[in-house]
């Protein structure tokens, strides 16, 4: 076993560590609007379940040299999101989402993404996604680096509206085969659901 020291390392070092441990993780492709009226549209994979009372989830958007991307700072001046849950029929216009396009470019033209209005907020929601949440902003935290340049933006959304395709939900429940969820791996390799399997819990 190889004991490393983060605090010996460069930040670089420490996230191919951590992107390649904690797999897979899910990915939240976001939508934001900006003051002008612009679409915005980006894959997130640090992101996650907070609580479910209410129902609330996280994503963590990274900076660039300490400053704000356009999804956290949209979410954060308007107050409000909808994450998206990437599958394999649209992992492809996600990740093209990606691209570094200026503010006052949306990426839903250049990813191929159609908008739909929301229905408790004022961000519009992607019709190619099977499941999407429309949020509201409950906090949002700078993270890291240091008091003048912090690494990320932490956002906590409540969820104020789930949409869901009909063919996945049974009795509440998700069918996750159907979904056909697709998770971040290391570098530029993506995994699709697998194998699954089931464990009692213990009482």
């Amino acid at each position: 076993m190889i004991s490393i020291d983060p605090a010996g390392q460069t930040e670089r070092d420490n996230y191919k560590l951590m992107i390649g441990s904690i797999v897979p993780r899910p990915i939240a492709l976001m939508t934001t609007l900006s003051a002008d009226g612009v679409v915005n549209a980006a894959p997130f994979s640090y992101f996650n379940i907070v609580t479910a009372n209410p129902p609330m989830i996280s994503v963590s958007v990274q900076r660039k040299g300490g400053q704000r991307k356009d999804s956290a700072r949209n979410a954060v001046a308007a107050g409000s999101f909808v994450v998206h849950i990437t599958d394999e029929s649209n992992v492809g216009a996600a990740n093209l989402a990606a691209a570094n396009l200026p503010p006052e470019e949306s990426e839903l033209a250049y990813a191929g993404f159609t908008a739909v209005p929301s229905s408790a907020v004022p961000v519009p929601g992607l019709a190619e996604a099977k499941i999407r949440m429309e949020c509201v902003l409950e906090h949002a935290y700078p993270l890291g680096g240091t008091a003048e340049a912090p690494a990320c933006d932490l956002l906590i959304g409540r969820v104020v509206r789930f949409h869901v395709a009909d063919e996945l939900l049974s009795d509440g429940r998700i069918d996750a085969r159907l979904l056909a969820p697709v998770s971040r791996l290391a570098g530029n390799a993506y995994g699709k659901l697998g194998e699954m399997f089931s464990l009692e819990r213990p009482e």
